[in-house]
């Protein structure tokens, strides 16, 4: 997400901060490569020419001029102002309050629109509240199948009428969901390969019968500036309250979520980063832009946790560490737990400096799945007394799993490792309590 423009950006900031004194000169030098970097990301030219302008005219003063450190200050002036220009404060979708509350998701063909329906479903549901997926989308082949197979997935009833035009299929649905006591109803209408004034008037038709509580466009990032275009002809037909960025994930330049928000007035509420259900994410300009200049997100990866790792199990296995009583069913449990996260290059994204750090090292997942079939290759009783593991379990093991015996050793020794240094940390602990007790 957004590598290609961190790294410009990133050797831009160098430049700057290697000065010992910047002047209106070299402060502008270094802008022209700013800009570069956002043209070469898809942004819009005038979002990035106006962008350029606003930094430049805060960066050349006497207070940046004469700073301490005048790169770093440039960095958060440009940080400020890629936070204004992602919409400032975080917009929240409407909130699910009236019975039901009602979603319309709209856009082209192709971007990502029934996932998205399967998505917010999931997300209704995880807040306890009743959905209900409605396939409108009555001409792409398959569409109504599959949003069919999304809401078993997810366990959440689907509605449609066959033979039906959308906007009788909407009315009828929220009348269903009016009856079933249903909390979030959302429409599935159908895209075009372009915008077109039939599919516009069936927006519009579908808006009269139901009256959306939210309308979100959903935009693919990877179609760069098609986006920022798709979106200001939409947000210039119909009362757009939404944008939701898909495929954000396999998109390095990110032009299209830094341009749609000053292009159109509309805020983007989602970001898709992912193809599995769960991965949808409220769209934070303060952490987003946080990413785009390589700080990490913090914030994110704590929430990401909360919703994934269970809090009890957290502090018990902290117990274990610290007395060193931890075995391979607890690092099992850690590794499983560790992949609810993602993978793990996105984790790593997201831990300030760890993505510089490891820039050019490719994180191979793959190393981590052998490691779980090494384990899953030994007894119960293996796993927790891994002393017993002499040379012929070794070759069962090994065998098991797919691996050789050296592979089996290298974790058993990487194992005896973490061990021995949660020990050592077990008894500094122990010596800085008894110190302070003494000393108390």
């Amino acid at each position: 997400m957004f590598q290609q423009l961190t790294d410009k950006l990133d050797s831009a900031f160098k430049a700057l901060c290697g000065r010992g004194k910047l002047t209106e000169k070299n402060i502008k030098d270094g802008l022209r490569e700013v800009r570069t970097a956002l043209l070469e990301a898809d942004v819009n030219y005038k979002v990035a020419r106006d962008f350029i302008k606003s930094v430049q005219t805060k960066a050349v003063g006497t207070e940046v001029l004469q700073s301490i450190d005048p790169g770093q200050q440039i960095v958060k002036i440009v940080n400020d102002e890629l936070i204004a220009l992602l919409g400032g404060e975080t917009a929240e979708l409407a909130p699910i309050q009236k019975h039901p509350t009602v979603y319309m998701v709209c856009g082209l063909q192709g971007a990502g629109k029934t996932t998205l329906v399967g998505k917010l479903a999931l997300q209704a549901k995880r807040q306890k509240k009743k959905p209900l997926v409605v396939a409108a989308d009555i001409y792409r082949p398959a569409a109504i199948k599959q949003l069919e197979v999304l809401a078993k997935q997810i366990d959440v009833p689907s509605f449609t009428i066959a033979g039906a035009k959308p906007p009788e299929i909407c009315a009828e649905a929220f009348k269903w969901a009016e009856k079933n006591f249903i909390d979030l109803v959302i429409f599935d209408t159908a895209g075009r390969l372009h915008v077109d004034d039939d599919l516009m008037a069936e927006l519009e038709a579908i808006a009269e019968r139901v009256t959306p509580d939210e309308t979100l466009l959903v935009v693919d990032a990877m179609t760069g500036q098609d986006a920022v275009n798709v979106a200001g002809q939409f947000s210039s037909r119909i009362a757009i309250s939404g944008v939701a960025v898909t495929k954000l994930d396999g998109d390095a330049r990110g032009g299209a979520a830094l341009s749609i928000r000053q292009v159109t007035g509309v805020p983007i509420k989602l970001a898709s980063v992912g193809e599995k259900l769960p991965d949808l994410e409220p769209f934070h300009p303060s952490r987003m832009a946080s990413r785009i200049l390589g700080m990490g997100d913090v914030v994110s990866l704590v929430e990401k946790a909360q919703e994934t790792i269970d809090a009890d199990e957290a502090v018990a296995m902290q117990q274990k560490l610290l007395k060193a009583q931890f075995d391979f069913e607890d690092f099992l449990k850690q590794m499983e737990q560790v992949k609810k996260l993602g993978p793990l290059d996105k984790i790593l994204g997201m831990i300030p400096g760890a993505g510089k750090a490891l820039k050019g090292v490719e994180v191979d997942e793959r190393e981590m799945e052998r490691t779980v079939a090494i384990i899953k290759s030994m007894t119960p009783h293996e796993r927790r007394n891994p002393r017993v593991i002499d040379g012929s379990r070794k070759r069962r093991i090994a065998a098991g799993s797919g691996n050789t015996m050296q592979d089996v050793n290298a974790l058993l020794k990487q194992f005896q490792q973490m061990q021995k240094m949660f020990s050592q940390m077990n008894n500094n602990r122990k010596r800085f309590a008894s110190v302070a007790r003494r000393m108390g």
